[in-house]
C-alpha cells in the first residue's frame, strides 16, 4: 500500500486516528423575562403628585395640601379602574392633605379670633 502524497495545506485526507472535535451545543439564555419573572405595575402619577403636594403642604401654608387631597381622590379612582400601583402613596397624600389643611385652618381660626378679641378689648377702655 502506498502512502498518500504529502499535502502542505492540510486539505488532504485526515488521520483516521485523530481526535474528532465538535462544538458544544449552544446555550440559550433567557434575559428578557418569562413566566418566572413578575411584571412590575407602573405607579400612578397622580398618586406621586398627591404625596409630594402633601409633603410640601407643611411649608406652603396648606395651599398644596388642598391639591394633595384632590390628586389623592383622583388617583384612587384611576388605580381602582386601571390596576396601577401607588395606592399607598395616594392614601398617604390624602392623609397628609387633610391633616395639614385642618392644622392650617385651626391656626387661621385662632389668628382671626385673636385679632377679633384684641379689637373688642381695645375699643371698650374708658379713662
Amino acid at each position: 500500500m502506498a502512502q498518500p502524497p504529502y499535502d502542505p495545506y492540510g486539505y488532504g485526507s485526515q488521520d483516521p486516528y485523530a481526535q474528532q472535535y465538535s462544538q458544544p451545543p449552544a446555550v440559550q439564555h433567557h434575559y428578557y423575562g418569562g413566566p418566572s419573572m413578575p411584571v412590575a405595575r407602573p405607579t400612578n402619577g397622580m398618586a406621586t403628585a398627591s404625596l409630594v403636594c402633601g409633603l410640601i403642604g407643611f411649608f406652603a401654608c396648606g395651599i398644596t395640601s388642598i391639591l394633595a387631597v384632590i390628586f389623592g381622590h383622583v388617583s384612587l379612582g384611576q388605580i381602582k379602574r386601571t390596576g396601577e400601583g401607588g395606592h399607598g402613596m395616594a392614601v398617604t397624600g390624602l392623609i397628609l392633605g387633610y391633616l395639614i389643611s385642618a392644622g392650617w385652618l385651626l391656626i387661621l381660626l385662632f389668628y382671626i379670633l385673636g385679632i377679633a378679641m384684641f379689637a373688642a378689648s381695645s375699643g371698650s377702655t374708658t379713662y
